[in-house]
Parts: structure tokens; sequence; C-alpha cells
């Protein structure tokens, strides 16, 4: 007769990310705990609140942070969610570190705050080194891009074992299987690391890139250049908008690969945010990047007419921060490629969006006089009148960039040779 497991006691520990943190000296983000040798019903019975949807997770009745219970799991399906779920008294700590993707999250500390660190993650943290635990790894089609983004935040090299690994889940189909808000989740907070370049580098190495994200196979000098920019955005803090928008930007410098006209670059972006699903913020700022890029790049050689344009296309008279947003973008392209000329552009825009954004609008409709009487001459009258304003408006707006074109000619900003006609 087979020996049943014996049922431990019940202890907590503390898991996962905040133990990696502590030891990398950083300051751990959220508290993550497994509890081992319970049950749902012990764990409500000590006032916790359940939260988990696909296995046991409850709220610490005092600090809200989460305590799992101690689980297995097995795969019993294709996919991220193709996976079945034990969670049992008899499950052990060393059981539970066992599932985990990467060596330097497979760590606890006790309740005394003794490491437990069964796979070496220690050690891997020292190496500097992405290690996976097990070969069950190769389960999880979303561990590949989870790898990549590690190494964007820690700079740390993947262990060859772990890389064959992932090559052996891109080669099985199953990134395909990943649902695109999980893939944009992703990719989002690897852009938001430190060296967003070097994910991309580690989707490539393992071709997982190709499969997510075909459009950026433009070439060795391509990939160059949107991995110093990338990197310069996050040098500079730029924001997620940003830094997608560069990330999606037509880079290539083969004509075959990089679309030339405003309308196909447009085309080429709003195709990836699509398939991505991508926020609306993001979407929005990669289109202007693609559709504006030639006007942000180089403001000074834009007619009066071209730069009032791009204003109302971003909606920067109203939100200006969109505008920023899209400057910063181009500021760190053309820096790669031009210098400094990326950030006398963005100082230009911004000195042409305050002469228009001082034109009294208020002022203007006041003095295009209002229509009189009812019925339907009155709403002619109101609509010709709206007309009016909005003439008005777009002519003052005009005259205010001109003006500010000759004071910043006369300062030396704008060079009289390349001042553009309005």
């Amino acid at each position: 007769m087979a020996r049943r497991a014996r049922r431990q006691p019940v202890r907590s520990y503390r898991v996962g990310g905040a133990v990696r943190d502590e030891l990398l000296g950083l300051e751990p983000g959220d508290r993550d705990y497994v509890v081992v040798g319970a049950t749902p019903e012990i764990m409500l019975a000590s006032g916790f609140t359940p939260v988990g949807r696909d296995f046991p997770v409850f709220l610490h009745p005092e600090t809200r942070e989460e305590y799992a219970l101690a689980r297995t799991e097995r795969k019993a399906g294709r996919g991220y969610r193709g996976f079945e779920f034990f969670a049992t008294p008899e499950v052990t700590l060393e059981d539970d570190l066992a599932r985990r993707d990467l060596t330097i999250n497979a760590m606890a500390r006790d309740e005394d705050g003794r490491l437990i660190d069964p796979w070496g993650g220690a050690a891997d943290l020292a190496r500097r080194l992405l290690r996976h635990v097990s070969p069950a790894f190769a389960e999880d089609p979303l561990r590949v891009l989870r790898v990549a983004r590690f190494a964007a935040r820690f700079g740390f090299r993947v262990a060859p074992a772990t890389m064959r690994l992932m090559r052996e889940i891109v080669g099985s189909g199953e990134l395909e299987t990943l649902a695109h808000e999980r893939v944009w989740q992703e990719l989002a907070r690897g852009l938001a690391e430190p060296h967003p370049s070097r994910m991309l580098a580690v989707l490539e190495r393992c071709g997982a890139l190709a499969v997510l994200l075909p459009e950026l196979d433009r070439g060795a000098a391509a990939a160059r250049a949107l991995a110093r920019t990338l990197d310069r955005a996050a040098q500079h803090a730029l924001p997620l908008a940003a830094r997608y928008a560069i990330l999606v930007r037509p880079f290539g410098s083969d004509p075959r690969h990089a679309p030339r006209s405003a309308r196909a670059r447009v085309r080429h972006v709003e195709t990836i945010s699509a398939r991505l699903r991508v926020p609306a913020e993001c979407r929005d700022a990669a289109r202007s990047l693609a559709r504006w890029q030639d006007v942000l790049a180089d403001p000074a050689a834009a007619t009066p007419a071209t730069l009032l344009d791009l204003f109302h296309a971003v909606d920067a008279l109203r939100r200006p921060a969109r505008l920023d947003i899209v400057a910063s973008a181009s500021r760190e392209i053309t820096a790669t490629s031009r210098g400094e000329r990326g950030a006398r552009a963005a100082g230009a825009l911004a000195g042409a969006l305050a002469a228009v954004r001082a034109v009294d609008a208020a002022a203007i409709a006041r003095g295009v006089g209002a229509g009189t009487g009812g019925g339907a001459a009155a709403d002619r009258a109101e609509g010709n009148r709206s007309a009016a304003i909005a003439a008005a408006l777009r002519k003052a707006r005009l005259a205010a960039l001109r003006r500010w074109r000759i004071h910043e000619a006369g300062r030396g900003r704008v060079t009289r040779g390349r001042r553009a006609r309005a």
C-alpha cells in the first residue's frame, strides 16, 4: 500500500521577486507569500480574504499582502493557460519553488529570515545569469517574454540551456497561443525597463521577435539604430507611449524596408498597434510620430500651415503633453542620427506652440458678429458664424507663427535661407 504524504505544519514564506530584489540591494516591490500545510478553510478561519480565481490566493487581514497556498502544476493543454494546479497541505515549499520560471525567482525566506534557495538562485544573481529551474520551463510560452523582460531590467545574460528551451518554445508554435494582451503587457513592461534593447536582443536570438514583431526585422543596421534610440529614451525617462512610438516607427536604412510616404508609415504602425491591442495613448503617439516625423525632426523647414496642422492633429492646443510625447520620441531618433539637432527641434516646436496658444481665441470669437432671429435662417447664420470664427482663428494663428519665425530668425535659431513660405 502506498504511503500517504504527511501533512506539514502551517508555515508561511516570503517568496519570489521581493527576495530576489532584496539580495540585489534593490527596494522590493510587492511582497508575496506562500503558505504550506494549510487549506482554504484554515485560511478563511484565520481571517484571510480569498481573491484567487484559478488557484487559492488570499489577502492578509491586516497587511492586505497576498498569501498563496503552496501548489504544483501539470501541463494539460496548449498555451500559457493550459495548466492544472494542485494545492494541498502536502505540497512542500520546494515543490512550489520548483514550478517557477528562473532560479533567481525561486528563492524564499522563512519567518526567521533564513534564505531557502534549493535551485542556486543566489549564485546566479552573483553571476548575473538568467537560468531556468527545470525542463518544465518549456511548457509555458509566456516565459520567453518574461526572460527577455528580466534581461532588460537587470542586464543579465541568458544561460545557453535556457536559450535552447526558449528556441524550442518558439519552434513548437506555442508562442502563437499567447493572447495579444499578454504579449503587449510583457512588451510594455520590458520597454519600461532601463535597457529595453536587451529585451529585443533576447527575443531576436531565440526567434521570438520574428514571430511577435516581424515588422522589426529590418537588418542589422536598423536594429542597432533602434537599440541605441530605445536605450537613450530609457536613459532620459521617456514615457511608455514615446518608447512604443520609437519601437514601431519604420527605422530601416534600406529603402525596401522603410516606408517613405506618411500614409505608408501610418499603415505600418497601425497594423502593429491593432494586432497588439495597445492602449490608445501608445497607438496615437505611434501614429503621430509616423505621420509627422519629418516635421518633428525639422520644424524650421515646415510652413506655418504645416506646423498648425500638426498641432491640431495631435490636439496640442488642448493637451500639449501629447506633443511633448511625440517630440521627445523624435528628439531621441534625431539625436541618434544627427547630433544635437533633435534638442533644437524640440525647442522650436515648443516655441511655435506657445506662439499659437497665445492667440486670444475668445477675443476673435467676439469680433465675429452673432446672428439674429430664429428658425432655419438663424441656424444657417450660426453655422456661417462658426465657420467665420474658425477661419479668423486660423488666420490669426498663422500670423502668430510667421511672427514667431521672424523673431527666431533674428535670434539666429532659424536661418533665413531655410525659412519656408506660408
